[in-house]
């Protein structure tokens, strides 16, 4: 969690149901998983808050290729977080994909680092709960979850490949 929140691709739709999955087998407590994963979204986002605080703009479009974030994506964020304060960094918790990257433009913009911290916090917090209750959903049903994934594992992996190839490509397409 704290990897994703620093814009490191690690997805939490993995990890998340995944605990859920081991708090439904007993090995973890619900409590406690949502809290951490709650916890490491938190530092990592401090992380990207403070790349963007002291970055700036500037270094984001010069090394955000890197991790794939283009600048139509940095400006995007960049004017949410101004239009929006806040609401934009405890929404945008709750959202795939721009929850991994909006604490950079909330540094970029210097958001009030106290509330950058307490929506960070509350809209992680439920994002973790509704993941790790997924996998306690999924783990209830395993056995007939597990002769789906069974028939469409290969679609499954191949759906995958595709989505990477297709992320990768526009992100170059959009830096050229």
């Amino acid at each position: 969690m704290v990897l994703e929140s620093a814009c490191i691709p690690v997805p939490s739709e993995i990890i998340m149901p995944f605990s859920g999955f081991l708090v439904w087998q007993g090995k973890f407590n619900l409590w406690q998983v949502v809290f951490w994963g709650a916890f490491g979204n938190l530092v990592g986002s401090i992380v990207a808050y403070y790349i963007g605080f002291y970055g700036g703009k500037p270094l984001i479009e010069k090394y955000g290729k890197y991790i794939f974030i283009s600048r139509r994506d940095l400006d995007r964020a960049h004017n949410w977080v101004e239009k929006y304060g806040q609401g934009a960094v405890f929404f945008s918790r709750l959202l795939p994909a721009v929850r991994t990257f909006i604490s950079l433009p909330a540094g970029i913009v210097k958001m009030d680092f106290g509330k950058f911290c307490v929506y960070t916090f509350l809209g992680s917090l439920i994002w973790s709960y509704f993941l790790t209750y997924a996998g306690i959903i999924m783990g209830e049903n395993w056995d007939s979850l597990r002769t789906y994934f069974e028939k469409f594992e290969y679609a499954i992996i191949l759906l995958i490949i595709v989505v990477a190839i297709w992320w990768i490509w526009r992100h170059k397409r959009y830096r050229q």
